[in-house]
């Protein structure tokens, strides 16, 4: 029987790099209705499956179940955040290998995961979930400032909010309410903060067997959290590296990780790792491209071709093994510090001809409403840069961004657009 796979999610490309990696292979989508538009070559699945946006975990799992009655699915995966939780059910309830519902909710659920892992003895972070301001402040004097509010479900550091006043928190805990769009419930959470360098962590995982592929270091704008940039591999004394991979195996030990890709936000202090959060996904902002310059190793090719059943993490080892020339691979974001609709952008030749520059993408399209750095939708242009080191990487990268002119059109005190 031909394997048929079904994607939660719009799957981006992943559709159809699992249909080539094993010809025959048929593919499914099933995704909210808003991101139908965003399935790539739809005729090319079996079929598209939209689900409203206020449709309960019940009706995704119903209807995945009713074309599984007729055409029945052999795997099931999914290549981001957003539904993970009717991934895991739909699953469940198939009897298909995927995360847990139970690992997926502690992963989405900020506060849920601090609990289990201080239950393990991994991470000691004080923190709460706060339902008002008078929680938010009763927190903040009881462990003092700074603190970060966020919201309890999240990501793409919307909502996000480093506080060092406490004047500052009726601000924060309203950014942070309004900033959930994950699948967990919404909520705010306060965490104390954790000051030191940051770094994520991009891992695989096999029948709970975990391998850090590397070590990326990421540049964040210091208010609001919003990654500026990264490169990888980072450069660390390699005692610091062999004390994170152990960390981090715990932490996903801890959350009952058996499979997949992984990328975990850390924060080196001095008492070592503390983890900010972790995700059971490959890493955003085209980390897995700096992984695969740095390391040979390509993450999405390993997670097509575990989704297909094969193993992998043999391949992954012997990759790292491995005597490769040393390189660094780096981005770095473009962001603006006015608001207005952007009309053009200029310097795109002249970026792309810098030495060690390998791409410059502009993020916003011209019309585009843009203004200044909130969230990492934000951006408006990034860079890749290679080097011999992460230093070199680094400025390659910072300066194809530099060169880069954006003109825009803003509108005068009588509503004209100029």
């Amino acid at each position: 029987m031909s394997e048929h796979v079904l994607i939660v999610g719009t799957g981006r490309d992943f559709p159809a790099r699992i249909r080539r990696a094993l010809p025959g292979t048929r593919t499914s989508v099933i995704c909210r209705l808003d991101g139908i538009g965003r399935v790539r070559d739809p005729s090319e699945n079996a079929r598209v499956i939209g689900v409203r946006g206020d449709a309960s975990g019940q009706e995704w799992t119903d209807l995945a179940a009713a074309v599984h009655a007729r055409h029945p699915f052999t795997r099931i995966a999914t290549f981001g955040e957003r539904d993970q939780d009717h991934y895991a059910a739909i699953a469940e309830a198939l009897g298909l290998s995927a995360h847990s519902p139970a690992t997926v909710a502690l992963v989405h659920d900020k506060e849920a995961m601090r609990a289990r892992l201080r239950e393990a003895g991994v991470d000691s972070v004080a923190c709460a979930r706060v339902a008002g301001l008078d929680e938010l402040r009763a927190f903040v004097r009881q462990h003092g400032t700074p603190c970060v509010v966020k919201p309890v479900s999240g990501s793409g550091s919307a909502g996000v909010t480093k506080v060092t006043r406490e004047s500052e928190l009726a601000e924060a805990f309203e950014r942070a309410g309004g900033g959930s769009t994950g699948p967990a419930d919404t909520g705010v959470l306060v965490e104390e903060f954790l000051d030191g360098p940051q770094f994520s962590v991009e891992g695989f995982s096999e029948l709970g067997e975990h391998q850090v592929v590397a070590i990326t270091r990421k540049y964040s704008e210091p208010e609001t959290f919003v990654e500026l940039g990264h490169v990888s591999p980072a450069e660390l004394p390699a005692d610091r590296c062999q004390e994170i991979h152990a960390y981090v195996g715990r932490v996903l030990d801890a959350l009952g990780v058996e499979s997949g890709p992984t990328h975990t936000e850390i924060v080196l202090d001095g008492k070592g790792p503390r983890l900010i959060e972790t995700h059971v996904r490959m890493g955003g902002d085209r980390i897995p491209d700096l992984t695969l310059d740095a390391t040979g190793v390509d993450v999405d090719d390993c997670a097509v071709r575990q989704t297909l059943g094969e193993k992998v993490l043999p391949d992954i080892r012997a990759t790292l093994a491995e005597t490769r020339p040393a390189r660094s691979s780096a981005i770095w974001f473009g962001s603006l510090d006015a608001f207005g609709v952007l009309d053009d952008v200029l310097g795109l030749d002249e970026a792309r001809a810098l030495p060690g520059v390998s791409e410059v993408a502009v993020l916003a399209r011209p019309g585009t409403e843009v203004g200044t750095l909130e969230t990492s939708e934000s951006r408006v242009a990034c860079a890749r840069a290679l080097g011999h080191t992460a230093d070199e990487a680094v400025t390659a990268a910072r300066e194809a961004v530099a060169r880069l002119e954006f003109r825009l059109r803003v509108r005068s005190r009588d509503g004209a657009t100029v």
